[in-house]
């Protein structure tokens, strides 16, 4: 949600900054603007995508090798080019952009509004850069000095990065709530929402933590201070990423390029954490907190999106496998409950982005109570990550397409070794189960590979369903996740209606809607409640529904009565989600497309939600 990308060095800063918001289109936005400082300065900004502002800038001055970017998701003011970022203060002299929310920036405005500033747009952040201007003016402080004084009096979450045209070899950047990243390069520094934008030109990295204040100078100096003014040592890390991993490597989409690496992120997300052979997982983090997590009372997963989905998965994996109580909570709720939790509970924070506002706030808020914290989640040095008493990164690589595919299977890869690794510990499974369980993890990928090489009949089926205006998905017990995550993909990408029910629900509401016009996918492959997934198939066929089911190969009752089947391999019940969720996968992707869609950048989305 929201992007920043700002360069300070000496070179031009226009095509590192265009190039970086480009990397950066994958976040969601309406709008994108830059502003370069080269003896005056030059703000560019226009509603729309990065290409618009290309056209726009095409016969403009755009020399300079400092300057910032950024690509806007409205929340204060409709999209438009004077709501977009970079914003001036009232003198003219101070560029700021901004990601998060400033709260109070009413009474704020209305102050300032008092002193003889002005407003041209109807956004939080002119008001933050007035308020910056305002302190400036009245004591004729350094930018920096000003920057943290303005932010001791706004409440909300924001990255921010500030440019003075009066003090042009500086950037101030600040977060708190709002990821921003520091890199480090030669005689040459960047900001940027993530390291996306900056693989290209350095490894080294510094994340900001929450209320820290940067200075980052032409020569490559930098500074850090809290907003308190303590100086702080900064820890450089060495970024993994690989600048392949960011592009889409001969795919149309990157969607469709994340589906297929599915095979490899799972085989990344088990590598070094289990050995079916030799009988062991482990898992570092789990390793530490061993006895808390075998003993705990209670596991509370808390998820928004996709990563709820993941979690479900994982309620049934840890009751019916570890047998421990699990509550999977969305985290927008659960922060905002008052929520019985004891030192007594684990939980466990889902995130792709480790970003995710809601997510962060609740674990926040289950810290306070004791609880041990564990955080599942993609982007290493993330804000979950950092805030987590300990955690496993599932190591999908970094995820571009907006709708979640690799890191959603990479959840519930982790998640399922750390059920099995408490259900062995705590006496719950067999040893021969829990072998047989290992084994098939470790056949997944090659039975996934095969799931991938039934493209163009999922593609046909997508052909022939395109038109519908609503859809059902049905599972039961660990597919009925699968079918809500099926239905959520095809929401999120193709702007179809779509729910996902249990089975067994269909009789209370959602067979009044079957018809000859609704395609209804039933994930099908349960063994244990086979004579009942097999019912709910005849209730739609008597109602004249499009079935689409979802069948382990070689089945043959429900494959009859369906009007279109996918086959998958057969595998261990626990394990049917890291397979039947593929279909549901490419479906969404081929459905989309067909309806003229942007597959990577879904209307309305946001790849993470940063901001309530």
């Amino acid at each position: 949600m929201c992007g920043i990308v700002a360069y300070i060095g000496t070179q031009e800063a226009y095509p590192i900054i265009i190039k970086g918001l480009q990397r950066l289109e994958y976040r969601g936005y309406d709008s994108a603007g830059v502003a370069l400082m080269n003896g005056t300065l030059n703000v560019y900004k226009r509603k729309g995508k990065v290409q618009d502002l290309l056209d726009f800038a095409d016969d403009k001055s755009t020399k300079g090798n400092v300057g910032i970017g950024h690509t806007r998701w409205a929340t204060h003011g409709k999209p438009d080019d004077l709501n977009a970022h970079p914003h001036v203060s009232s003198n003219g002299r101070l560029t700021l952009v901004h990601n998060g929310i400033i709260e109070n920036y009413e009474p704020l405005k209305k102050a300032l509004q008092k002193d003889g500033y002005t407003f041209s747009s109807e956004t939080d952040t002119e008001v933050l850069i007035n308020l910056i201007q305002s302190i400036q003016d009245h004591d004729d402080l350094s930018l920096e000095e000003a920057v943290r004084i303005a932010l001791t009096k706004v409440n909300g979450a924001y990255a921010i990065v500030v440019l003075d045209k009066n003090d042009p070899n500086k950037l101030v950047a600040a977060r708190k709530a709002s990821p921003l990243v520091l890199g480090i390069g030669e005689d040459e520094l960047f900001f940027a929402s993530d390291a996306t934008p900056i693989i290209e030109y350095t490894k080294k990295v510094v994340y900001l933590n929450d209320l820290e204040i940067a200075v980052a100078n032409r020569n490559g100096e930098f500074e850090i201070r809290t907003i308190d003014n303590s100086l702080t040592t900064p820890y450089v890390q060495e970024l993994e990423m690989e600048i392949e991993r960011i592009e889409k490597g001969g795919y149309d989409y990157f969607m469709l390029k994340e589906i297929h690496e599915q095979p490899k992120t799972i085989c990344d997300a088990m590598r070094g954490r289990m050995n079916a052979s030799e009988g062991w997982i482990r898992l570092g983090g789990l390793e530490e907190h061993s006895n808390r997590l075998v003993n705990a009372d209670r596991i509370i997963i808390a998820a928004c999106g996709t990563s709820w989905h993941s979690g479900l998965i994982a309620e049934y994996l840890f009751e019916e496998l570890a047998r421990m109580p699990v509550e999977v909570e969305y985290a927008s709720e659960l922060r905002y409950r008052n929520p019985v939790i004891t030192e007594k509970d684990v939980v466990i924070a889902v995130s792709q982005s480790g970003e995710t506002a809601d997510t962060l706030a609740a674990i926040e808020l289950a810290d306070e109570k004791g609880a041990l914290i564990y955080g599942i989640v993609n982007v290493v040095g993330s804000s979950i990550a950092r805030a987590s008493d300990a955690g496993s990164y599932i190591h999908a690589g970094p995820e571009i397409g907006v709708a979640s595919t690799k890191a959603f299977t990479g959840q519930v890869t982790v998640l399922t070794l750390m059920a099995l690794n408490l259900a062995f510990k705590r006496g719950k499974i067999s040893k021969t189960y829990y072998h047989q369980l290992l084994t098939e993890m470790e056949a997944i990928p090659g039975k996934i590979e095969k799931i991938l090489k039934s493209n163009s009949k999922i593609e046909y089926i997508a052909g022939e369903i395109k038109d519908s205006t609503n859809a059902l998905y049905l599972g039961r017990g660990y597919n009925f996740p699968v079918a809500l995550e099926g239905a959520l993909k095809l929401k999120e990408i193709s702007y179809i209606h779509a729910e996902g029910y249990p089975a067994a629900e269909m009789k209370h509401g959602p067979i009044a809607l079957i018809d000859e016009n609704m395609p209804v996918v039933v994930i099908a492959t349960n063994q244990s409640a086979y004579e009942k997934i097999v019912s709910n198939v005849q209730e739609v066929k008597a109602r004249n529904g499009k079935v689409i089911a979802v069948v382990t190969e070689g089945e043959k009752i429900i494959s009859q009565m369906a009007d279109y089947t996918i086959e998958i391999p057969e595998t261990l019940e626990p394990l049917t989600p890291l397979l039947s969720v593929i279909p549901m996968q490419l479906l969404s992707y081929h459905i989309a497309l067909m309806r003229g869609c942007n597959v990577d950048q879904p209307r309305n989305l946001a790849k993470s939600v940063t901001v309530e």
